[in-house]
């Protein structure tokens, strides 16, 4: 008669690792710094979008619609505030928000807040909403397109909201 072998005990260990890896025709990433932050960055400007719509239907203003032209504008002026030391709507040079709107080809501004040092959406919202001028501008009913600019950094983070017509 033929041996039949012994049934392998039960074990709780896990099975060795494989020691060849998988072949892939795809070099190794790394997650960089830059990508998490930009991620980290997108998805607090959408956030920020989403709550500006809700205070919005709480007084009956349609919702504004992301503009990826003022979101650049938006964009560029966070990290130039970061880059340069200030904080104020005028930048060093001198050039208010319906300037740098102008430079960069965009016609349509019709107003901008700016915020420095909130950790998060909720906190920069929190922050525009307790302030009359900022609040204005997310509650006018006139304004019908927004873009979002974060900036993470030390010192930081720096958020400008760009509204428009």
């Amino acid at each position: 008669p033929k041996a039949v072998p012994p049934k392998a005990a039960p074990t709780t260990e896990a099975p060795a690792p494989r020691t060849k890896p998988k072949p892939t025709a795809q070099a190794p990433t790394r997650k960089s710094a830059a990508a998490s932050t930009a991620s980290r960055g997108s998805a607090a400007e959408a956030e920020v979008l989403r709550l500006v719509n809700a205070e919005r239907a709480t007084v009956g203003c349609t919702p504004v619609t992301a503009d990826a032209r003022l979101a650049s504008l938006a964009g560029a002026f966070s990290a130039d505030m970061a880059a340069r030391g200030f904080f104020d709507h005028t930048d060093p040079d001198g050039d208010t928000p319906w300037a740098r709107a102008q430079q960069a080809g965009v016609s349509t501004l019709a107003g901008e807040n700016i915020a420095r040092g909130q950790a998060d959406a909720a906190a920069v919202m929190k922050s525009w909403m307790t302030s009359d001028g900022h609040r204005a501008n997310i509650l006018n009913c006139d304004f019908k397109t927004m873009g979002v600019g974060v900036h993470f950094g030390d010192g930081g983070p720096w958020w400008t909201q760009d509204f428009g017509y």
